[in-house]
C-alpha cells in the first residue's frame, strides 16, 4: 500500500503541490488505503473459485469478496488520471462502480484474468466521469454534437493523409454540419484540459476516445488483447528454432504483407525455386504443428 501513496505523492508533486505534502483530500485516502491493507490479495486459484460462485450461483458474499480484493486496483488506476482539478476520491468512487460492473459481467471460463478484465471497466467509468465533469464534454449534450465530437479528429486525419488541408468549410461539407459548428468545436478542443487522443498509459496505444465509446465490447477487447500478446510471444519463440534460410523465408514470405517470390529467395541464397519452395513447406509444417499445440485453448 505504501507504494501507491508514494505514486500519489509523486504525481501531486508534478502538479505543483508542496514537496512531500498531500492535499486535504488525501487524508481520507490514506485512511481508505489503510483499511484496504487489511484484506489480502487473492491468488489466481482463489479468484477463479470465487468468480465461479458469482457466475453460476450469483453468490453475493463471493461478489463482495472479489470486489474488496480489487479495490486497490481501482486506486492505482484512479491515480493515473488524477490532477489538481480532479478529486481523487471522486475518481475512485467512479472506478469502484466500474469494478462492480465488471464483477457482474465477468465470465471466469473465458480464461481472462479478472484484474485484466476489470481494468477496462474501471477505466471506462473513470473516463466517462471525467468527460461528463469537464467543460469539454458539456458541448456534447445533443446527439448531433456528440456525433461531431467523435468524428471531427478522425475526418481531419483522413484529409491530412490525402494531403488536403482540413479547412472548416470542407469538414462541414464532409460531416454534413454547419461551418460554424466546426469552428466552435475546434475552439473548444483547442482549450481542452486533456488530449482525448493521448495514450491511456505508457504501455498502451489505446486512447481515451477509444475507452469511452459506449458500443465497445469489453469481453472481445480483452480476449483479443490477450490472444495477441500470447501469439506474439509464441511466434518469437518459434523463430528461435529456425535456421537462417528458414527464418528469412518465414519473415519475408510467410508473414510479410508483401512476400518475396520464390525466385527472389532462391537468388539470395543461390538455390533453386523448388528448393526454396521445399524450405517454405517445411517451415509451414513446423509452424502449424506448433501452432496447434500451443494455441489449442483458443478458438483460432
Amino acid at each position: 500500500m505504501e507504494d501507491i501513496l508514494l505514486d500519489a505523492q509523486e504525481n501531486l508533486g508534478k502538479k505543483g503541490e508542496e514537496e512531500g505534502a498531500l492535499p486535504a483530500q488525501f487524508d481520507p485516502l490514506k485512511r481508505y488505503l489503510s483499511e484496504l491493507s487489511k484484506y489480502p490479495v487473492l491468488s489466481r486459484e482463489e479468484e477463479f473459485e470465487i468468480a465461479k460462485k458469482i457466475y453460476e450461483n450469483k453468490d453475493r458474499n463471493a461478489a463482495q469478496r472479489l470486489v474488496i480484493s480489487n479495490l486497490r486496483l481501482v486506486v492505482k488506476i484512479s491515480l493515473e488520471y488524477y490532477s489538481t482539478y480532479l478529486n481523487i476520491l471522486d475518481l475512485i468512487q467512479e472506478g469502484n462502480v466500474g469494478l462492480l460492473h465488471a464483477v457482474k459481467k465477468y465470465n471466469p471460463y473465458k480464461g481472462t484474468k479478472f484484474s485484466t478484465y476489470a481494468s477496462f471497466w474501471i477505466r471506462a467509468y473513470i473516463l466517462k466521469y471525467i468527460m461528463d465533469s469537464w467543460s469539454l464534454v458539456k458541448i456534447g449534450t445533443t446527439q448531433s454534437q456528440r456525433k461531431l465530437f467523435y468524428r471531427l479528429n478522425k475526418e481531419k486525419q483522413k484529409l491530412e493523409a490525402l494531403g488536403v488541408f482540413p479547412a472548416p468549410q470542407l469538414l462541414a461539407s464532409t460531416l454534413d454540419v454547419k461551418e460554424g459548428e466546426i469552428e466552435d468545436m475546434q475552439k473548444r478542443l483547442a482549450y481542452a484540459d486533456v488530449s482525448l487522443g493521448s495514450p491511456l498509459h505508457d504501455e498502451s496505444d489505446d486512447t481515451i476516445m477509444d475507452m469511452i465509446k459506449t458500443d465497445e465490447n469489453v469481453e472481445e477487447v480483452v480476449a483479443d488483447k490477450e490472444k495477441s500478446e500470447i501469439v506474439t510471444a509464441k511466434v518469437a519463440e518459434f523463430k528461435k528454432t529456425l535456421n537462417e534460410k528458414e527464418l528469412f523465408i518465414f519473415e519475408n514470405r510467410i508473414l510479410s504483407e508483401e512476400p518475396l517470390t520464390l525466385q527472389e529467395i532462391g537468388t539470395k541464397f543461390r538455390i533453386s525455386r523448388e528448393r526454396a519452395r521445399q524450405i517454405e513447406n517445411r517451415v509451414l509444417k513446423k509452424f502449424k504443428d506448433r501452432f496447434k499445440t500451443e494455441f489449442k485453448q483458443f478458438d483460432f
